[in-house]
């Protein structure tokens, strides 16, 4: 039977309509990607910031090449220019905000911020560019010492000029020239004590100095004369960290901007700017000293092992330390000693009181106190937090330690608060200082609920690291101490133990083992 002309007609209409939709939705689909081709050709949906905090010198080159960067790659780059100690601490405090990519001179800061508690920075970044360290001195001084027209040596200006050393474990040109001073002194009979001779004569430097480490490229800039060193110093070699907390879509523009960076374009003006390449060559038309073109390529930066072995050796020459003290304040410590009417506090205190003067007003020093259950379940608690000697004595420190009493009915919770003070020194454990932990006690443990004895030898051994020492000096006094355990815990760390039976002979054993601390190998030999 033949369909009803009506219905066949309304049949017709909704076929109509429905191809043109399925058309219209089609176009619709390729329109999409069409204007989406036709916009990123044309422009950016979005752009992605990235931000960079750079060493003051390295600066200027990176704001100049961020405006470089072409508009249809869709990033942009903002560079800010701040002094790396800065920056470091600025990591070391794990802030919420912050650069995407770090660019400091040298990659020594990254160690030393890594150090410092920024525990996931990269260890090495990409060099972007390269300065070798040598010895400024002006024109003047030169023509005066007899080297106009050539470079004199580092040994000439170390022999002719006071040479002013900035502080190496916050100035990456004061690493690399403790390293040079090391390659001087390598071929001495004995060579650790040599280079030891040589940091004191440096630290005894006053100013004003005619002579002190910098950048090539500082020295260009300044129009001063340069003494370069040996081959095998550290140059400055501004690498190009992206930092843990970029996201995605801004490390992907930082890795972009890198690639720039290293192109041929890049790489001419930081030649202009007085920098060599990465791999330490000299480009460009720049102005030079005639005397740059003998200089022997500079090395990258130091290895971990030379840093930190040449800072260990600065902080042993300087006297410069960082000291944590766990001062035993269990009933035990009210005892009298015979023959003094005193009771073995305050001969500890007095002791403790008079040793403060004998360290520099820069070293650091902070104090625990400990018994059992001195802080809720805890047997320690901090009386003085870390401060400088200068700081302490300012800020009442002396008065808070001499107030000091006994805990009244308080045991020994030696094992506990050695094992606690012993990871905050070593969470906190500070490059170019003599880091050591300091447990003056009169007895020996008496908490049964502690980590025991096997355990903190086993937790001691664990937290050891050749590259960062942090020894136990312990001082033991009175009859009931174990000087056994006191001097295992000392040997599992490289520290020593100084124990007397007799309170009296505390002032006596207490010097004696100011005297190890302040006294570094390899001027002493332990």
């Amino acid at each position: 039977m033949a369909a009803h002309p009506a219905r066949a007609r309304r049949f017709d209409a909704r076929v109509v309509v429905l191809s043109v939709l399925l058309v219209v939705a089609l176009l619709a689909w390729f329109g999409v990607d069409y204007l989406r081709d036709r916009l990123a050709a044309g422009g950016c949906d979005t752009t992605t910031p990235v931000h960079i905090t750079a060493a003051p010198d390295v600066a200027p080159v990176l704001t100049a090449l961020a405006r470089s960067v072409p508009a249809p790659d869709c990033y942009t780059v903002e560079v800010t220019a701040s002094a790396s100690t800065a920056t470091a601490a600025a990591l070391e405090a794990n802030g919420a905000n912050g650069p995407d990519v770090w660019v400091p001179e040298s990659s020594t800061w990254l160690l030393q911020a890594r150090d410092g508690g920024a525990w996931n920075l990269p260890e090495s970044g990409q060099s972007v560019a390269s300065s070798p360290v040598v010895l400024a001195l002006t024109d003047d001084v030169a023509k005066q010492a007899g080297w106009p027209g050539k470079s004199p040596s580092w040994s000439d200006v170390l022999a002719g000029s006071p040479v002013g050393l900035p502080d190496p474990s916050r100035d990456p040109a004061g690493i690399a020239a403790l390293i040079g001073l090391q390659q001087l002194t390598k071929d001495a009979p004995d060579p650790a004590a040599a280079f030891t001779e040589e940091i004191r004569k440096l630290s005894a430097v006053k100013e004003p100095f005619t002579a002190s480490p910098a950048s090539e490229q500082s020295v260009l800039a300044r129009k001063l004369v340069a003494a370069y060193p040996a081959a095998g110093v550290p140059s400055f070699d501004y690498p190009y960290v992206v930092l843990p907390r970029a996201s995605e879509a801004s490390r992907s523009a930082a890795e972009r901007f890198l690639r720039l960076l290293l192109d041929q374009t890049a790489t001419k003006s930081f030649a202009d700017a007085g920098f060599r390449t990465p791999a330490g060559q000299l480009l460009g038309d720049r102005p030079r000293d005639t005397r740059t073109n003998a200089a022997p390529r500079p090395a990258g930066p130091p290895a971990p092992d030379a840093m930190y072995g040449v800072l260990q050796a600065w902080a042993g020459a300087n006297l410069s330390a960082r000291v944590q003290v766990l001062l035993d304040v269990s009933g035990s410590m009210a005892a009298t000693v015979p023959g003094t009417g005193r009771s073995r506090m305050a001969l500890t205190l007095e002791a403790a009181t008079q040793g403060l003067g004998l360290f520099k007003p820069t070293t650091e020093i902070g104090l625990w106190l400990f018994s059992t259950k001195l802080d809720g379940d805890k047997d320690y608690k901090e009386l003085l937090p870390m401060r400088t000697i200068q700081q302490q004595l300012a800020g009442g420190g002396v008065q808070t330690l001499q107030a000091v009493k006994p805990k009244a009915g308080g045991a020994t919770g030696l094992y506990d608060s050695i094992l606690a003070a012993y990871q905050n020194a070593r969470q906190n454990w500070q490059l170019g200082r003599i880091n050591v932990v300091v447990v003056m006690t009169d007895g020996r443990n008496e908490d049964s609920d502690s980590v025991g004895l096997p355990g903190l030898l086993s937790e001691l051994a664990r937290l050891q690291d050749p590259r960062k020492p942090l020894p136990v000096i312990g001082i033991g006094i009175g009859p009931d101490i174990d000087a056994s355990e006191l001097k295992q815990v000392s040997a599992a760390t490289g520290g020593e133990s100084f124990t007397t039976p007799d309170p009296r002979k505390i002032s006596d054993v207490f010097y004696q083992a100011l005297s190890t601390l302040m006294c570094q190998p390899p001027a002493c030999k332990k």
